[in-house]
């Protein structure tokens, strides 16, 4: 133990190859183990001696191999055998990385604190059947960017069995992430009124008290342990400005609106008064941006701003486009420039009057519609990382190419029907 805490003191407490000889006691060297396993770093060699000792019955508490073996069940998947089963000392290689636990000292710094106590970083999705490619692409790039250990929590809104094992199986490319699917109750706000009040019913619904909520359409390009840390500074909301409409748009008061699509909650809190919200949510049910209207109404004045680092949006198309709101958050514009969290906004699949739109060029749109995102500087990285999941080779198979083929057909379809409509009567 002494040994474990002056190594706490470097700055990089670590060690690639240890030996664990100590008393032939079974307790005492299920213990040594366990101490030893917590200041291994990944791919550190270990080994136990008197494996195989022949003074004592192996199911003996005085023998080691009975400590060994409780220790090897408990970290069972996190180790490679190194020696054959007929060698007297038992090998092994850690395959995890180093979570140091108990052994942390105060003096530590809260993200190493996050890390060795194996605290978890609770990110949150609400994924439907449309959404669930673009969900893959939010979990993985997540996985590519972020370390320690992230609990991922699934809002179910109508998923296939297919897609939740492509889920999970897009998750299990993290050996740190673990990945839970929620269900709504029958008499939800998403049953009732649609998928987009599915934020409000997620309040209540997830088993932590803090989350970084995502919507299913971004690309994570960094680390967020950074924006999970944010000092919230006693409020119950983090969010960015809404780089469309910074000042809110016509249907809502003229104050400073966020964007809706990533938001750093703290659930505790806005769970103390959470039928308010629902009541407002029911009273706000035909806004023109639903969920996202009724929580900039609901918590005007109380939210705590982060960066558009964290929610770049419109990038390519609308944050170019000069407006007198979009002046006054200009520097803050510039952040999206090499931006920690992409967000892909807009429609899946535009309507062909927002395609021609000549005031709106390009026009936004999701990747994986019929349109993709034209204009975009980070659609092909999106492709990229969709490669990495189970929909590869998506972008070009039959299925998706006669998709868009539907889709184009549909929105012509209804251009026509709206264009009709607009005809005078005979």
């Amino acid at each position: 133990m002494t040994v474990l805490t002056e190594e706490m003191s470097n700055k990089t407490p670590s060690f690639d190859w240890i030996y664990v000889d100590g008393s032939h006691e079974a307790d005492d060297t299920m213990l040594d183990a366990e101490l030893v396993w917590r200041l291994a770093k990944k791919n550190s060699i270990i080994i136990f001696d008197d494996y195989l000792w022949d003074k004592e019955p192996e199911d003996s508490m005085h023998h080691p191999k009975r400590g060994i073996d409780a220790f090897l069940l408990l970290h069972q998947g996190e180790y490679e055998r190194l020696s054959d089963p007929s060698e007297y000392q038992f090998i092994i290689k850690k395959l995890t990385e180093m979570r140091i636990g108990f052994l942390a000292g105060p003096s530590k710094p809260s993200e190493d604190l996050d890390t060795a106590f194996g605290y978890s970083i609770n990110i949150a999705f609400i994924v439907d059947s449309v959404y669930a490619v673009g969900a893959a692409v939010a979990i993985r790039s997540l996985v590519d960017t972020t370390q320690g250990r992230v609990a991922i929590y699934i809002v179910d809104c109508g998923l296939s069995d297919a897609s939740k094992a492509k889920l999970q199986e897009t998750a299990a490319a993290g050996p740190n992430i673990t990945i839970k699917f929620v269900a709504l109750p029958e008499d939800s706000m998403t049953t009732k009124m649609g998928v987009a009040w599915a934020k409000l019913d997620m309040i209540e619904v997830l088993p932590v008290e803090r989350v970084l909520y995502l919507d299913a359409d971004v690309l994570v390009r960094k680390d967020v342990g950074q924006l999970w840390r944010t000092d919230l500074k006693g409020g119950a909301v983090g969010a960015a400005v809404d780089v469309g409409y910074p000042m809110g748009h016509e249907g809502v008061a003229k104050q400073t609106y966020f964007n809706a699509g990533v938001l750093l909650m703290d659930l505790a809190k806005v769970r103390q008064s959470v039928q308010e919200l629902r009541e407002l949510g029911k009273r706000m049910e035909k806004s023109e941006y639903r969920d996202q209207d009724a929580l900039n109404h609901y918590f005007a004045g109380k939210w705590t701003s982060i960066s558009l680092e964290w929610n770049a949006q419109g990038l390519g198309t609308y944050e170019n486009h000069p407006s007198e709101d979009r002046s006054s958050i200009a520097q803050d514009i510039k952040k999206m420039q090499d931006p920690a969290i992409v967000h892909f906004t807009g429609p899946v699949n535009p309507s062909l009057s927002t395609v021609l739109n000549p005031f709106v060029q390009p026009p936004t749109a999701k990747p994986w519609g019929y349109l993709g995102a034209p204009g975009h500087p980070f659609e092909g990285e999106w492709w990229d990382i969709l490669e990495k999941t189970p929909w590869k080779g998506f972008k070009s198979s039959p299925e998706r190419l006669l998709d868009i083929e539907e889709k184009v057909e549909a929105a012509v379809a209804a251009a026509t029907r709206d264009f009709r409509a607009k005809l005078p009567r005979a």
